[in-house]
């Protein structure tokens, strides 16, 4: 096998790439931004527009390269409802549409010790979604299929259904974890014969089909992998190469934690703690904020690079970012931010809002029981005063993930059982750490006030 086409849909942007089996590099890359359409009837996802996008990518890639197999990788907390003949028995909500809060729906969902799922705000909380579409005008009698987001493109793909155990569970109040199976959840909503059957992302989910083909030069038949959610995608390389106790960074719209062999921890779910499963279906402790979101809003645009004398006035004025910029979610869900002194260059600004997103993701690793080190894969691994920070946190040390796409590359490393693992880059112990380490301790001070 030599080539890889990943289909990689974030919340912010959908991508198509194609990694390189010898070297796991993405030799081509198309993306689009990933907007909801307004509706009627409620905010939905465009769909059709990234199924022509992914058509047209695959047939250049096809073209250029040749495709050899297909994976992949969505954001969680989704789901498509398909009718009997496969047609959508309703637009995809978008996670973010407020559902307004619904006491049957609290006297529904199991306990937090049974799933891991915390109570999460709108449709964070897929079981929540389910129960709310399935309670507007005729969708239930149209109701024959759910299906995970990841495998509703392989189903586009195949015309094979499938949920994966990756993306059930990732706080959806539908599995159970520990159980490795549904929970009670799936027959109080009256869908056990209609969520498909769940499997592990890195099976093959069915062959390309004579129509996907036509449409772009594949080989009908081309194996495609049942699929898996975008954080797992990330974690999955380091599970393959790595033993013993170990944390996960994955950075984008959301920064997820995940902890594999940590210590033990009382998980608290009012805090966006939560338990996820990996590829090979293992409960893994997690705890996330909305890092890649809080980020663009307070740079509002700026590109501006810190220089030593930024970072200096900081630390100086002990200026901090306290949490948190997005409410509602995050282990600050109820805090308001602000600063306490505000930034007099643009630099500044950026230094204190790096800082402030590594001292979350400290926050995160202790409440989900990290012990370790820690590897960051994403765009904040390239921001170095974030990774400064973190790694002044972390004696354990911290490493970048070599890959700048980790969703993208733990996907295709489904299809590639016998690839060697990236490496990952150990990061240097930073020249103030212990000015940082105050710096943290004071930050931790405020947030306790």
């Amino acid at each position: 096998m030599t080539h890889v086409a990943v289909l990689d849909v974030g919340k912010t942007n959908a991508k198509l790439a194609l990694v390189a089996a010898a070297t796991l590099a993405e030799i081509a890359v198309m993306t689009r931004p990933n907007r909801a359409l307004p509706g009627p009837p409620w905010p939905h996802m465009d769909l059709e527009g990234h199924w022509a996008f992914f058509l047209d990518g695959l047939r250049r890639m096809q073209a250029a390269h040749g495709v050899d197999a297909i994976s992949v990788t969505t954001h969680g907390a989704s789901a498509v409802l398909l009718d009997a003949e496969g047609e959508l028995a309703a637009p995809m909500l978008d996670y973010e549409h407020p559902i307004p809060a619904d006491p049957a729906y609290d006297a529904l969902r199991p306990d937090f010790s049974l799933t891991g799922s915390p109570r999460l705000p709108d449709g964070l909380n897929l079981g929540a979604q389910l129960h709310w579409l399935l309670h507007q005008p005729g969708i239930n009698a149209r109701v024959a299929h759910v299906l995970t987001y990841p495998q509703y493109w392989g189903f586009r793909l195949t015309g094979n259904l499938a949920t994966d155990v990756t993306s059930l569970g990732c706080h959806t109040d539908l599995w159970a974890p520990w159980q490795g199976c549904f929970s009670s959840l799936v027959a109080a909503l009256g869908l056990e014969s209609r969520i498909a059957p769940p499997r592990h992302a890195g099976e093959v989910l069915g062959g390309v089909t004579q129509a996907i083909a036509a449409a772009t030069g594949i080989r009908a038949g081309t194996p495609v992998a049942v699929g898996i959610h975008d954080s797992n995608a990330s974690l999955y390389p380091h599970l393959l190469g790595r033993t013993g106790s170990f944390a996960v960074v994955s950075t984008g719209t959301w920064v997820v934690v995940m902890v594999v062999a940590g210590r033990a921890a009382a998980l608290d779910p009012g805090r966006d703690v939560l338990v996820n499963v990996n590829a090979l279906g293992q409960a893994v402790p997690s705890a996330r904020f909305m890092g890649g979101r809080e980020y663009e809003v307070i740079r509002d645009g700026s590109t501006a690079v810190p220089d030593r004398g930024d970072r200096a006035a900081v630390l100086a004025r002990g200026m901090m970012l306290l949490p948190a910029v997005q409410r509602g979610c995050g282990p600050f869900p109820d805090r308001t931010a602000r600063w306490t002194a505000e930034p007099e260059t643009e630099g500044q600004r950026m230094v204190a809002l790096a800082w402030y997103l590594a001292l979350m993701t400290r926050t995160c690793l202790d409440l989900a029981g990290a012990a370790g080190p820690v590897i960051v894969e994403g765009p904040f691994a390239r921001n170095p005063d974030y990774m400064d920070m973190l790694a002044a946190l972390c004696p354990d040390g911290i490493a970048e993930a070599a890959s700048t796409t980790g969703t993208s590359v733990g996907a295709a490393l489904l299809c590639l059982p016998a690839a060697r693992p990236p490496p990952t880059r150990p990061w240097p112990e930073p020249a103030d750490t212990a000015l940082m380490e105050d710096y943290a301790r004071r930050w931790r001070a405020e947030c306790r006030r």
